[in-house]
């Protein structure tokens, strides 16, 4: 059953890769199928012999217990926090999706109480008899995809309300916990130090310097606390869990964030926002908070997802919620002035492909070195893939900084900045031009 949940597993996060990715349907549909027939086949029952009833079929009996065996094991161990309970779902949702898709249109032939598909009822879009309305293929995916979404969501909070009598059975916890933590570009990796450059020790004081390998969300939210001495809430989360899943301590955090605001006495900060930093780290709060350390860095996929900022509010992606002249003007402002550059991102923004325009960025601060490592096959192929997480970006940056600087693959024995393509033009620029109050350096955020 552990190996069945691993299949299950690796089809799902092959689904939010595609998804990442911004591949289309039909894209998605061609690059799953091998994988979902290999790992996770779930043939339809008209598949059977004719002479066998489907219940008794050897084979479909096999494939369907293998389904169930994996699904509700994945439901156990990704019931433990909101975020993970979210992305389950999601996925799920994605897999069945799929599946409804391909299956045999003679097991799709449905009739259902006209009180669940009332508007289309009111459209006149389906015929009614006895009570009972008949769905055309054609409008029967929201309605099912829409059920199954929803009885999903309701299962996993009752099976959630159900972890704590779990956390006494010593062999099926670290099952669990191995599931989640190991499950592709799970959030959870970058509480175990997935973006953390090993060896180097990451202080208050190294911040400004690192802030050149940054991604553009956490380059921004760094140049705002740097000039305003201040962030706030969702935009002070999302920068603190950064940082932690980049190697910054606790009590390195603290003093960061203490320096950092320096409008606030120290009795103000200590009131309002340490308890918050603590938080973040998992020092504080309930038990599940700080057995779990704390909520996990966020992914794109979560910024991007999250509430959109509002008035005075830097939380969010730029390429998501700036305006494309806002998003130009900061992309420039950090040494990104390459026209051909900027008309992609302009490009994948107006369709929505915002990890793509990340990742072109990326690529064009750091061309040099990614020729370097694509030509001496310093890195393996998962090493290039994209970018689909900040602190990847991060820890990416920074070993390519440090290829070209000590001509070393791996991690680097320090931290430092200035191998980086993007050093002397990026934050420290920005923050003098907009310390200086020169209004053509103002990067102000807006919605699109």
């Amino acid at each position: 059953m552990h190996a069945n949940s691993f299949c299950a597993c690796a089809v799902l996060a092959e689904l939010e890769a595609c998804s990442y990715r911004n591949k289309s349907h039909a894209e998605t549909l061609a690059h799953i199928t091998p994988i979902i027939d290999k790992k996770l086949k779930l043939s339809a029952n008209s598949s059977a012999p004719s002479t066998t009833p489907p219940s008794q079929d050897a084979r479909l009996r096999a494939e369907r217990q293998k389904d169930h065996y994996s699904h509700f094991i994945l439901r156990l161990a990704f019931a433990s926090t909101e975020d993970l309970r979210a992305r389950f779902v999601r996925l799920e949702t994605m897999l069945f999706k799929l599946r409804y898709q391909t299956d045999d249109a003679r097991e799709k032939a449905a009739f259902v109480d006209w009180t669940r598909v009332p508007e289309l009822v009111e459209r006149r879009n389906v015929f009614l008899r006895k009570g009972k309305a008949y769905v055309p293929s054609r409008e029967q995916m929201s309605m099912v995809v829409a059920e199954f979404t929803a009885r999903l969501k309701a299962a996993m909070e009752l099976t959630a309300r159900a972890l704590p009598r779990l956390d006494e059975d010593d062999r099926l916890a670290p099952i669990l916990d191995h599931l989640s933590k190991n499950f592709g570009t799970s959030d959870s990796l970058y509480l175990d130090g997935e973006g953390v450059v090993p060896g180097s020790a990451i202080t208050a004081d190294s911040i400004d310097a690192l802030s050149v390998h940054f991604p553009l969300c956490m380059r921004w939210l760094h140049i705002k606390l740097r000039k305003e001495g201040h962030l706030k809430h969702f935009g002070r989360l999302q920068y603190t869990l950064f940082l932690k899943g980049i190697g910054l301590p606790l009590d390195e955090a603290i003093i960061f964030w203490r320096k950092a605001f320096f409008k606030h006495t120290d009795d103000e900060f200590n009131k309002q926002y340490k308890y918050n930093i603590r938080h973040a780290y998992g020092d504080v709060g309930g038990d599940a908070n700080r057995r779990g350390k704390g909520p996990a860095p966020f992914s794109c996929q979560r910024i991007l997802s999250d509430n959109s900022p509002g008035v005075g509010q830097t939380h969010g992606c730029p390429y998501r919620h700036f305006s494309v002249e806002n998003l130009m003007a900061l992309l420039q402002s950090t040494g990104v002035n390459d026209p051909e550059t900027l008309r992609g991102v302009r490009e994948d923004v107006a369709k929505q492909r915002y990890h793509i325009a990340c990742n072109r960025v990326f690529e064009y601060t750091h061309r040099d070195a990614l020729k370097k490592v694509k030509e001496e096959g310093l890195w393996d192929k998962s090493e290039l893939d994209t970018i689909v997480h900040p602190n990847t970006y991060f820890k990416r940056s920074y070993l390519l900084g440090q290829l070209m600087s000590t001509g070393e693959a791996g991690a680097g024995a320090g931290m430092g900045c200035g191998s980086c393509p993007m050093a002397g033009t990026g934050a420290s620029r920005t923050i003098k031009r907009e310390g200086n109050g020169d209004a053509d350096g103002d990067v102000k955020m807006e919605e699109n």
